[in-house]
């Protein structure tokens, strides 16, 4: 695909590669890969802004950032205009420059509390969260998905909402809240919604080669792509988009993952909690499954690089 600058308000980025906001993965450490192969945005997990007002410990601990974070990004989630803005005007919110909302999860916890995704049919709360947003003076943009239903798409006039609420970017998830992240992504709407705003519109879904970028860019001619699972499975797909070649490996990647992550938590958290991140690291790996199985019975980071270490030297 062909990289380029996106201009998003005030900020300019240096390309078009962005990192989705995903829950339980796009922490620090992973934001921090994923810059270094190339990506120009990288946002952080999905923050509640009832979570931020009421000191949710757990919350806060969400926005912590490091350095090499040019342009900070969070995402928030809510359903009052009231509460979102004044979570966005916290101190712990003060670093980012943009903020983006979530009006595309899936999951019933958040769907059946009226918030993400269950938005998508009410275009004019909508419309008037990102306008409320807007009066803290920070960038706002929006991720997004096609629809509810599969078949009854709704993001063209929820497009149209938010940028007549003022919103500054738009991400647009091609697949409908029913199908979760299965299915074919439908390019059609996302090109839609490129024609009917005036505003950026990146589009996310079924990313995980190069070949995947420039499809998506092609059939929805997006501003840019935002990189969700496929980053997960390898943070330097990237560096593949750019054309870049990588010569690091995937032990080398998992050590540095660590590495990373011990710079903040217990070594016990970071073994507990890196689990998952691992087995998607090991994805299409031959053989790996008992190396999946010992690593959930492992308490400290050691044993797993050594079980990593051992695998990899087989």
């Amino acid at each position: 695909m062909k990289l380029k600058k996106v201009k998003i308000n005030r900020i300019t980025t240096e390309n078009n590669l962005f990192l989705a906001p995903l829950a339980g993965f796009s922490d620090f450490a992973m934001r921090s890969i994923c810059l270094s192969f190339g990506a120009s945005l990288a946002f952080t997990e999905m923050v509640s802004c009832k979570g931020l007002i009421y000191g949710n410990l757990n919350t806060e601990d969400l926005l912590f950032t490091t350095d090499d974070e040019k342009i900070k990004c969070a995402q928030v989630f809510g359903n009052d205009p009231t509460i979102m803005r004044k979570a966005v005007e916290l101190p712990s919110m003060e670093k980012f420059d943009i903020v983006d909302v979530n009006f595309g999860c899936p999951m019933p916890k958040i769907f059946n509390n009226g918030e993400g995704s269950a938005l998508l049919d009410k275009p004019e709360l909508a419309e008037k969260i990102i306008s409320e947003l807007k009066k803290t003076g920070k960038i706002i943009t929006a991720k997004i998905r096609i629809g509810i239903l599969t078949g009854k798409p709704l993001a063209v006039d929820f497009a149209k909402a938010l940028e007549q609420g003022g919103a500054d970017m738009i991400t647009v998830h091609g697949r409908a809240k029913d199908k979760i992240y299965a299915g074919e992504v439908d390019y059609d709407t996302i090109a839609e919604v490129k024609r009917a705003v005036n505003i950026p519109v990146i589009a996310n879904g079924g990313i995980f080669s190069a070949n995947d970028a420039d499809k998506m860019i092609k059939n929805t001619d997006a501003d840019g792509v935002m990189l969700a699972r496929g980053a997960l499975e390898k943070p330097w797909l990237f560096a593949e988009i750019r054309g870049e070649k990588v010569n690091i490996s995937k032990k080398q990647i998992i050590r540095k993952h660590i590495e990373k992550l011990l710079t903040r938590y217990d070594d016990e958290v970071v073994a507990v909690n890196f689990r998952k991140q691992i087995c998607l690291y090991l994805k299409g790996e031959p053989n790996s499954a008992a190396l999946k199985e010992k690593i959930f019975a492992l308490k400290n980071t050691r044993d797993i690089l050594a079980a990593v270490d051992d695998f990899f030297a087989s």
